[in-house]
């Protein structure tokens, strides 16, 4: 009997980001992606978001390699967590194209890991247990994206990764379609396709289409020219540095992601940088404003990027100024929006003049429109599809657009984290639901951080807490000493600080006389009463919900 294919997602679909999917034959397994998330408003405290990986974790001695499609964070972010938490040797090899693999080594080596990193480029193929391993050219909005074709006795699956149909890439090298037409002509088991512009009309704007425009913009500037972008978009990058050469200015790079990757991008021959032109952070401001481009991080809003920092008059090196033009050549990835909001509120406040891909085409999303998705569709000829890397509403316009180019509806499986999808000699069908969710990496620990532990932090920011610590008498619960009293970030409003301690302190000693009253002796109980005694009093006095931490010593 032949095994079953099981194409297990843990992250990318009903969502967009932290991509990972377990694909499985024979007790075998390869991991296409291993991707983060960024954190939302509201987790606190929360610097990256990894996909659960438990079910790998519990069969580890299983896997044969993980293969990383592109560069993106959103694909290759997790790496190294995941393989730090797997444990040395878990994972023989991740194989990726030349780009993909520098960025993926340069995070390996940030985290002391020394797991083999592998160039594999299209027209050739490794074998990795049952699964034989393809990488096809891809045009994304970084070099060296590819999809990944994994053979196995009961067919092949193809993985889109991110990509759209460019047909005039800036490096001159379109997706190579005849490939992907002969996996039709072939018979192609299952796509797993990239849903993430299902919503958006026509084909995406070429990557080629941005530079004049970029130019453009630049050349009606008087000013300081600070320009924000993905930090992988290598291409856009080469295209800010040639706008800027030909209009005289000189640049600076600001963000670590930034610098790093465009570092990575000239050692291999992606960026060209024209000798003597670019700046030092530390002599920004000794540059002439109409001279200089400043490429930095933060075009999605995030807490600790340059553009953030500048915004908000956090960052050493530069202060911006009423004058200066800030451009941001990205569009908001969904959930980002308010974020962003905030960042281009700041900057109308110092006086700066900002653009956006509103305002102008300076932008090209790496992602194919709908007339791409079909043409994906109409190339490869699926037996089924599997529609990912997007939310639930890009998925079920994903499936529509399959069933409009001809595609069965019973052979469409709208998929969700931890469902798997299980294909046979008898068909394909979802399987039973594992665990699949959320990892938290906060600071540089990766951890389990529970919904609990994220309301109490949204808790603490919006309404404060409060400590209190009561002395009491172990024989008949009397107070021994004055209540202490520690109010941190509660909105007091019209209340004096001093005057409502007081006020707490009473209520205090109400609760205790009441659980006195009541034969409460136990100091665990002690503390319960008085937490909820003291929850009600606030509420009553300032309509909020402080977190209360009591604390009872028995003398």
């Amino acid at each position: 009997m032949t095994p079953t294919l099981r194409i297990l997602p843990l992250g990318g679909l009903g969502e967009i980001g932290k991509n990972m999917t377990v694909v499985e034959y024979d007790g075998r397994i390869v991991v296409i992606d291993t991707g983060v998330r960024f954190p939302t408003a509201e987790m606190h405290g929360i610097d990256l978001v990894v996909p659960d990986f438990t079910y790998l974790a519990e069969r580890s001695d299983a896997i044969e390699a993980v293969v990383i499609t592109h560069g993106h964070e959103d694909h290759l972010g997790a790496l190294p967590w995941i393989l730090r938490e797997l444990g040395a040797g878990a994972v023989p090899v991740v194989y990726g194209r030349r780009l993909t693999v520098a960025m993926a080594q340069s995070k390996l080596d940030e985290h002391h890991l020394d797991t083999p990193v592998k160039r594999l480029e299209p027209g050739a193929t490794v074998q990795a247990g049952p699964f034989e391993i393809e990488l096809v050219h891809m045009t994304h909005s970084i070099p060296d994206a590819a999809a990944v074709a994994l053979s196995t006795p009961l067919g092949t699956v193809l993985f889109t990764g991110d990509y759209r149909f460019d047909q005039t890439p800036v490096d001159g090298k379109p997706a190579d379609i005849s490939r992907l037409s002969r996996f039709g002509d072939e018979g192609l088991l299952a796509l797993c396709g990239d849903s993430t512009n299902a919503d958006r009309a026509g084909f995406a704007l070429s990557e080629s289409d941005v530079g004049p425009k970029l130019h453009e913009v630049f050349a009606a500037c008087e000013g300081r020219i600070i320009i924000t972008s993905f930090a992988s978009n290598i291409h856009r990058v080469q295209q800010v540095i040639d706008a800027a050469d030909k209009l005289g200015r000189k640049v600076a790079l600001l963000g670590r992601s930034m610098v790093k990757n465009v570092k990575i991008g000239r050692d291999l021959g992606h960026i060209k940088v024209p000798k003597g032109m670019l700046v030092e952070p530390r002599a920004i401001e000794q540059a002439r404003d109409a001279e200089l481009v400043i490429i930095t991080t933060g075009s999605q809003g995030e807490p600790l990027a340059a553009l953030r920092r500048m915004a908000y008059r956090e960052h050493r090196q530069v202060k911006l100024r009423a004058g200066d033009t800030v451009v941001f050549s990205a569009t908001p990835i969904p959930g980002n929006e308010r974020a962003i909001n905030d960042t281009v509120d700041r900057l109308f406040q110092i006086g700066c003049d900002v653009i956006t891909a509103r305002d102008a085409a300076i932008h090209a999303s790496g992602h194919g429109h709908r007339e791409e998705i079909k043409l994906m569709l109409n190339l490869t000829r699926p037996r089924y599809l599997l529609p990912v890397h997007g939310d639930h509403k890009r998925i079920r316009l994903h499936a529509e657009l399959a069933q409009a180019v001809g595609i069965a509806s019973e052979n469409i499986f709208r998929g969700d984290n931890g469902l798997p999808l299980d294909i046979d000699a008898d068909g394909a069908r979802f399987g039973e639901r594992v665990r699949a969710g959320m990892v938290f990496v906060d600071g540089i620990e990766l951890g389990d951080l529970t919904e609990a532990a994220l309301r109490d932090r949204r808790e603490l920011s919006s309404d404060g807490i409060m400590f209190v610590v009561a002395t009491i008498s172990a024989q008949d619960g009397k107070t021994l000493a004055d209540h202490e009293i520690l109010l941190r970030g509660i909105p007091l409003a019209d209340e004096d600080e001093d005057s409502f301690a007081g006020l707490v302190r009473e209520a205090v000693e109400d609760s205790l006389d009441r659980a006195a009253d009541h034969d409460i002796h136990e100091v665990e109980l002690i503390q319960k009463t008085l937490h909820d005694d003291l929850a009600e009093f606030v509420y009553k006095r300032l309509r909020r919900r402080p977190m209360i931490l009591p604390v009872v010593v028995e003398v």
